[in-house]
């Protein structure tokens, strides 16, 4: 029986939510896994609530819709915290991963969370004392990473390094990678 692990992200345009959902699907290709990998966002503007979606599957995935019951929730904006219905449809058993400074026990009462696991990083911190930048994205594929597995470590930093590589200057996407392993070593559990 194929495995197949679906993912919501929430966060805010120009946070790099979309960008992060492809690498994160990319680089399950290049482990010889299936994805899908799909933004949700009307009229594209900085700062905008928007989501995106990724499928990993062991096997080809025949579904090509919006993920309404997710196993792993990742927020990469907190400040969509009563904004945004976050834990919506996750699964009994699902995983939460929010960039906040706060625990897992704090972010539980924040949003009156009961079920499954909570995992919380400071992933705006990381991404600002790496890359002088708040830009969360990477960070959070660390945190996400490091509550659900589905890729390697090593096989996401490559994905950064080639896909960031093609684009940026090599020391930033250094930032990138260095972020990635900070968040993934710092990532809470609660």
């Amino acid at each position: 029986m194929a495995e197949t692990v679906e993912i919501r992200w929430h966060g805010r345009g120009g946070q790099g939510v979309v960008t992060a959902g492809k690498m994160l699907a990319e680089t399950a290709l290049g482990e010889g896994k299936y994805f899908q990998a799909l933004p949700d966002y009307g009229a594209e503007r900085m700062g905008a609530p928007i989501r995106a979606f990724t499928r990993i599957s062991t096997a080809p995935i025949i579904p090509h819709c919006q993920i309404t019951e997710p196993d792993a929730v990742v927020v990469v904006d907190a400040t969509l915290i009563g904004v945004v219905n976050l834990t919506e449809g996750l699964k009994e058993d699902g995983v939460l991963v929010v960039n906040t400074p706060l625990s897992p026990a704090e972010v539980r009462s924040q949003l009156g969370y009961r079920k499954g696991k909570v995992y919380t990083v400071d992933a705006s911190g990381i991404a600002v004392e790496a890359m002088g930048r708040n830009i969360p994205n990477t960070p959070m594929l660390g945190a996400l990473i490091r509550a659900v597995g589905l890729v390697g470590k090593d096989s996401l930093a490559h994905e950064i390094r080639s896909k960031l590589g093609e684009t940026l200057k090599a020391d930033i996407v250094d930032a990138n990678v260095k972020a990635l392993e900070r968040a993934y070593n710092e990532t809470k559990e609660g």
